[in-house]
């Protein structure tokens, strides 16, 4: 395997430093015992992890450049782009160095994964014959699929020891736990327990969504009363939705009807002929008002923003005293299409005790929809609109930040969803779309009075992207203008005294972003105000909680184990950035410094500092086992590839 490119660009004027002279502007300021440079670095890391040291750096790489550049970057160059040489009489072109977002990696689900895979009826162990018969394009001899099966990765399956049962059964990567001496799945019934994960898509609503046979009356309503110009209200005239047969279900007199959504606690009817409505409520007739919707938080809560924030991630954020978990931001388009990839982003567990779905939508249509589906088929505490993303896939659709230049449509989706929601709705934006053009502080009490329960203020506007750091003086302007909504500030939280610096600004609560993922631990750090100075074989055991979490979640097959191997290592490229708290010279690091090259105070720790994809790889290989041959990890950065 060809080792990694070149280590991530530094962002904010990073870089090998020396321990002479003053610090570096933008470098985390270390101890000067523990400074090195880039070739005596990863000469340290390959004498360690290959037992002899690597002497041989040729004499065209003296500038301490990786030998394998990512394959992005070499057809690049072959195809005549900046790096080839120059004609006679002209300067020489200056070859760039990789950078920025990897927008050429492949989105596409890898393919290798259906060869010889074993058919789900064997898997599953089921008394029926195949659905398909003949036709099934998966395999049916266990004995062949065994032939070709990968050997195990360990001798411990964490869904058999946690569950009592494994689902995957032969195809699980650490089948050895848990398989008879026939080839049968064994089963610990004294464990055995049903799934803890919630928010899950019911299959005969997902058929129904895919069909367009589900009715929206509630959103259908607000979305005529918003056409005319009218602020959504309760309307006596409300009729109450009809729900025949079991929740999901299609209607009985017509095959081609629109079922309605199913109202809370609306289960399956007696098996009589007798029509009924189901339980008599008023809550069509007599509406919530904002103020009796229950509260998402106290003040002073954490509320942890959505970067690589996957049902995993979320579990180790908990474990460290995180107080709101939110999940991923899903599409609305996605999610009224019964998308099954769009609802797992929805999925809750049960150690999230305040959680929230994210939502991202460009017209009132199907956002007020989407919130109406959310609203009887899943488990939340809140709702939340991203007016914050900025990415220019959603941007230039109308949604995400374009939204605060889109007034009227905004305070469409805004009072549409928060009529048909019986639970509060919360928004995320920035101070504005342009760098110099705040517009956070004009749509603070417009919000307020559209129905948003709380609002969460990121200090930087879409332009400004990372490049400067989050403005708290202009956050703490926008408290006023939101009074008496709750405002929550985000930016640039890394440790307790950033935490403390933000709450003196008068917002009701932080929401930490990077800082999460650059140190899991710093919401242990707020609450009991210090600095944690956590070991790396601390730091080991966080990383192999979380590859249980992502077999628990992902699944034991190759497929759920290269999963979760992929999201272990786009993490691992935010946790090298992280300076242990023993090895700094001033506390704290801010969370725009980027680390210089150094030695830790052992191998693992130094492991940890590099910003090779080849050493991140190194690392899963501790936690899950050696990847395959054809592993091709592209990240989100060009100058992590791996191949």
């Amino acid at each position: 395997m060809a080792e990694g490119a070149a280590e991530a660009p530094a962002e904010s004027g990073g870089g090998g430093a020396s321990g002479a002279g003053a610090p570096e502007r933008g470098v985390a300021p270390i101890k000067p015992q523990y400074l090195t440079t880039k070739e005596q670095f990863h000469e340290f890391l390959e004498a360690k992890g290959q037992e002899k040291p690597s002497q041989e750096i040729e004499a065209g790489d003296r500038s301490g450049n990786d030998l394998a550049e990512p394959e992005a970057k070499r057809i690049r160059l072959e195809d005549g782009q900046p790096g080839e040489a120059a004609e006679p009489g002209e300067w020489p072109q200056v070859q760039k160095r990789a950078r920025g977002q990897n927008k050429g990696r492949p989105h596409m689900k890898p393919t290798h994964y259906d060869k010889n895979r074993l058919c789900p009826s064997l898997v599953q162990e089921s008394a029926a014959k195949c659905f398909f018969g003949d036709r099934c394009r998966f395999l049916h001899d266990v004995g062949l699929y065994l032939e070709t099966k990968p050997s195990d990765l360990g001798p411990r399956c964490v869904l058999f020891e946690t569950f009592g049962r494994c689902p995957y059964g032969v195809t699980c990567r650490f089948a050895g736990a848990h398989l008879g001496p026939e080839g049968q799945n064994l089963v610990q019934e004294e464990r055995v327990q049903a799934p803890l994960v919630r928010n899950g898509l019911d299959k005969a609503l997902q058929q129904q969504l895919r069909k367009r046979k589900v009715r929206f009356e509630r959103a259908e309503q607000a979305l005529r009363q918003l056409s005319k110009g009218h602020v959504p209200g309760p309307s006596p005239e409300a009729a109450v939705p009809e729900v025949s047969g079991a929740k999901g279900a299609p209607l009985q007199d017509s095959g081609d009807a629109q079922q309605a959504l199913p109202e809370p606690g609306a289960g399956a009817l007696a098996s009589s002929s007798v029509r009924t409505c189901g339980p008599l409520t008023d809550e069509d007739v007599v509406r919530l008002r904002p103020c009796e919707k229950r509260r998402v938080c106290g003040r002073g809560f954490l509320l942890r923003a959505l970067v690589c924030g996957n049902l995993p991630f979320r579990r180790i954020c908990k474990r460290f005293g995180a107080d709101v978990t939110c999940g991923e931001m899903a599409v609305c388009t996605n999610l009224l299409q019964g998308q099954t990839s769009e609802w797992a982003l929805l999925r809750r567990h049960p150690c999230e005790d305040v959680f929230g779905v994210q939502l991202e939508g460009a017209f009132p249509d199907t956002m007020t929809k989407c919130a109406e589906l959310l609203n009887r088929t899943i488990e939340v505490d809140f709702v939340d609109i991203n007016v914050g993303c900025p990415i220019d896939l959603v941007y230039k659709k109308g949604g995400g930040c374009a939204l605060m230049n889109r007034a009227a449509k905004f305070q469409q989706i805004v009072r549409g969803m928060n009529q048909v929601l019986d639970v509060p709705l919360t928004v995320k934006i920035r101070t504005g779309v342009q760098e110099r053009v705040n517009l956070a502080h004009r749509l603070l009490p417009e919000l307020r009075d559209w129905g948003a329960a709380l609002v969460t203020l990121h200090g930087r506007s879409r332009e400004q992207r990372y490049t400067k750091l989050a403005d708290w003086e202009y956050i703490a302007q926008c408290v006023t203008a939101a009074s008496p909504m709750p405002l929550f500030g985000n930016g640039d939280i890394l440790s307790y005294e950033d935490a403390n610096r933000a709450m003196q600004t008068g917002v009701a609560g932080v929401m930490v972003a990077r800082g999460a993922l650059l140190k899991p631990w710093l919401f242990t750090e707020i609450k009991e105000q210090r600095h944690w100075d956590i070991s790396s074989s601390e730091r080991l055991a966080i990383l192999q909680d979380f590859t249980h979490y992502g077999l628990e979640h992902w699944g034991s097959d190759t497929q759920g184990v290269e999963k979760t191997r992929r999201f272990l290592l786009e993490w691992l490229s935010f946790l090298c950035r992280y300076v242990p708290v023993g090895l700094l010279e001033r506390l704290p690091q801010r969370i725009n410094e980027r680390p210089p090259y150094y030695v830790g105070r052992d191998y693992l720790e130094t492991l940890m500092a590099s910003q090779r994809a080849a050493d991140w790889i190194r690392i899963s290989e501790m936690l899950l086992g050696p990847v395959p041959p054809d592993f091709v990890f592209l990240p989100k950065h060009k100058a992590n590839a791996y191949k």
